[in-house]
């Protein structure tokens, strides 16, 4: 996985809402653009000119500008500053605060001005009579000396302009206010069935969504036996609620029964939404870092999935799945216009983005990769994969299998060589290699080693009862694994990859903090120089009593080693010590040594040196504060000079807290370490350390929980919905990938998101 470490990201170019400007898709509050054309029609003084209302206001332009969520906290570290002249003579720097946001939320900002401006006055301001200067909706407000007092001042009295404006922008967004609402008066028993059928089919929608179901069935007609799941689940709901009965399906009005397939991705849409900005509210200004993959559908377009990794509240790792987008180039350059695009949409700040990882797969692929680099160990894989497509090729063969390896332990059991107990020889069967996990080939060698014999039977059943040309192949690979040149190959690959199936492991975790897997990384490397040292003639000796166990010959060592079916007289003069042991059992091991430096070190080994140094293992044995002080310096936008001698002196008294403290003593990693200082109120007490362990934490190890949202994507997108277009794959993805979060979401808030998304017949 490519890691990136970002001590600070450029905010990325926002679209503005003021003069100049375009307004065709959702802005933020702060403008940087200083070209384009005016918030109506091209060279049109009116910002509401030009702007049709034919559809829901969220789907208008205003609609989206009053829409579009508050940017974060601190989105700019670096505003413009104004050189002022002071009471005393002196000038002094003054600029625009970002904080001013949180008190008013209908301020905007213009970079490219160096100006602030109300939004509410500036689109709705010329529909009243009382005019007023122009500060806030013209050439924009400056003096920001005087920003707090001129901001109170442009609020005015309850029936001042500004408020005036504020009302109208109110109305605009809430339906309830609308003329269509006032002139199509329902009854509140319209209202009353309105809500009841909205909130059932809301309940088929949740549950679909959970279940990762398709909605729609080939026949929806009303003489269908099976009109599909979401009608069905409808119907049943209805047959089981009669307040529900009376509202939907026949018994709805016929323009409002809810059925429609608009109706059902609107209903999925308002789901994702919530779903993600409850997942946007607990990142909050907090840093994150990104993980990007790449994967192809079912009908074989190019998906790229994003997580976004950060520490909440409590000091928890948190993953979560923020939407798949579909991207017709995998180049670096379209890969980043499509992080942009979804920053922009969600709001995201680029200076908070703290890391980045890409490609999680190569790493799952690269130690099987580098082995197969070698020739004879790439032919054992070969062997291996041709193996278990043939014994398993068809139901006749598996079902073969699973007979011989139950006469294997009927046989075992009856010579009391068997370890009986629950849960123990379960029936089992050849397990096939994965292309993005490691330890799935970990898991084939295993089931080929205990499954040996019956595997055997089954090859020879295949070349005796299937004269043609699978019997040749079976043959072949029946006299291929009777060698100890296959054996010696199994156990050695089979040793190499248990070592590092604990890292791939760790790796799969959501939590896993990058001081604990560079720990593991360490670890694992140090175990296989230990074996490529000291465990040879070990591993011979596995692999030859395996052989003598099932009457395959066994070569001696020191004797010349020839090639099976070559003439000795031009075989190179070398013993088959030599060859087990230098040209396959080292080659191997000492690649994937170099695959494990390569993969897990290209953040720089000072970084990682600095970070193990906040490990709270063995009472914080590696602390070291002129490290740690180092690592602070790999963030210049974070710590200001001034925080770094605070650090320093800070961090003196933290490790004299954290080694007399009995809580902090059985702490493991930097995680568990996070969450005891938040649950101790530890991390107010010394913010700068804590600010140094959630940037630790934020840094990406794995790319895991990403390949788990494209395992998704195959669950819902199958070949029987391989139509889904890219949005409804989207929202369905959200949804179903952070149940958890969307379990905690209110029906009411839901409904009204789906009621606000349009101008909708039925009225709550």
């Amino acid at each position: 996985m490519k890691t990136t470490i970002c001590p600070k990201a450029t905010v990325c170019p926002k679209t503005s809402i003021f003069p100049k400007a375009t307004i065709f898709q959702k802005t933020t509050r702060i403008s940087v653009d200083s070209g384009g054309s005016t918030l109506g029609q091209e060279g049109s003084d009116d910002p509401l000119e030009g702007w049709k209302f034919g559809k829901g206001v969220h789907e208008s332009p205003l609609g989206q500008l009053l829409e579009a969520p508050l940017y974060a906290h601190n989105v700019l570290d670096e505003m413009p500053q104004r050189n002022v002249l002071h009471s005393c003579a002196a000038r002094i720097n003054r600029r625009f605060i970002a904080h001013w946001f949180d008190d008013h939320d209908w301020l905007e900002y213009s970079i490219a001005k160096d100006a602030a401006f109300c939004l509410h006055c500036y689109l709705f301001k010329s529909n009243f009579d009382q005019v007023g200067g122009d500060a806030f909706t013209g050439v924009g407000f400056n003096n920001w000396k005087k920003a707090k007092e001129r901001f109170n001042l442009h609020i005015g009295p309850v029936g001042s302009v500004h408020n005036q404006a504020r009302e109208v922008a109110y109305n605009l967004m809430h339906q309830t206010t609308h003329i269509e609402t006032i002139v199509i008066k329902q009854t509140s028993q319209a209202r009353t069935a309105y809500r009841t059928c909205l909130n059932a089919s809301l309940k088929c929608t949740r549950y679909l969504l959970r279940q990762r179901l398709s909605f729609r069935g080939h026949d929806e007609s009303a003489q269908s036996s099976n009109k599909g799941n979401y009608l069905e689940l409808l119907q049943f709901l209805a047959d089981h609620d009669e307040k529900v009965k009376a509202v939907v399906l026949e018994n709805a009005p016929g323009n409002l029964k809810l059925i429609a397939p608009s109706i059902q991705k609107d209903l999925v849409n308002s789901c994702a939404k919530e779903t993600i900005d409850l997942i946007l509210s607990d990142v909050k200004d907090r840093y994150f870092s990104i993980m990007v993959d790449e994967a192809r559908d079912v009908s074989i377009k190019e998906q790229m999935a994003m997580v976004l990794r950060y520490v909440n509240d409590k000091g928890q790792i948190i993953e979560r799945f923020v939407g798949v987008q579909h991207v017709t180039d995998t180049t670096s350059s379209a890969l980043k216009e499509a992080i942009d695009e979804f920053f922009s949409s969600a709001n995201l700040s680029f200076s908070k983005l703290r890391g980045q990882g890409y490609d999680g797969a190569s790493n799952m692929r690269a130690l099987v990769a580098v082995a197969k680099k070698n020739i004879d160990v790439n032919s054992f894989f070969t062997t291996a994969n041709s193996l278990v497509n043939v014994v398993g090729a068809s139901c006749q063969r598996r079902d073969a299998l699973r007979a011989q390896y139950q006469e294997e332990l009927v046989r075992a059991f009856e010579d009391d060589c068997l370890i009986t107990g629950r849960g123990l020889n379960q029936e089992r069967t050849l397990k096939r290699a994965g292309d993005t996990r490691w330890n799935s080939h970990y898991g084939t060698l295993s089931s080929i080693i205990s499954m040996f014999p019956s595997v055997v039977n089954v090859l020879q059943m295949i070349v005796d009862d299937n004269p043609n040309d699978s019997s040749g192949e079976a043959y072949k690979l029946w006299r291929e694994i009777q060698s100890f040149e296959f054996v010696f190959h199994l156990f050695v690959m089979k040793a190499i990859l248990g070592i590092t199936n604990t890292l791939s492991l760790a790796l799969q975790k959501k939590d896993q903090d990058i001081v604990s897997a560079m720990n593991l990384v360490k670890t694992c490397k140090e175990n296989l120089q230990l074996m490529r040292d000291n465990e040879f003639e070990e591993l011979v000796e596995q692999a030859s009593s395996f052989c003598y166990k099932h009457d395959i010959i066994v070569p001696t060592m020191d004797e010349e080693y020839v090639i099976p079916g070559r003439s000795r007289r031009n075989a190179p003069m070398k013993t088959n010590y030599h060859r087990y042991r230098v040209e396959i059992f080292i080659h191997v091991i000492d690649g994937q040594l170099a695959e494990l430096n390569d993969h897990f070190n290209e953040v720089s080994t000072e970084l990682l040196t600095c970070l193990a140094c906040l490990s709270p293992q063995n009472n914080f044995v590696a602390f070291d504060k002129r490290k740690l002080v180092r690592l602070a310096q790999f963030y210049p936008y974070d710590f200001s000079e001034r925080d770094l001698l605070m650090l320093e002196d800070q961090l003196g008294v933290y490790v004299h807290h954290m080694r007399s403290s009995s809580d902090f003593s059985q702490l493991e990693g930097i995680s568990s370490l996070a969450e005891k200082m938040v649950e101790k109120g530890m991390h107010e007490i010394f913010p700068f350390v804590y600010l140094l362990l959630t940037l630790a934490l934020v840094l990406p190890v794995a790319t895991a929980s990403v390949e788990r949202a494209f395992f998704a994507m195959n669950i819902i997108k199958n070949p029987l919905r391989n139509r889904m277009g890219d949005q409804w794959l989207n929202d369905s993805l959200i949804v179903y990938i952070e149940r958890d979060v969307f379990a905690c979401i209110d029906n009411e808030i839901i409904m009204q998101r789906f009621q606000n998304t349009k101008s909708r017949r039925g009225q709550l």
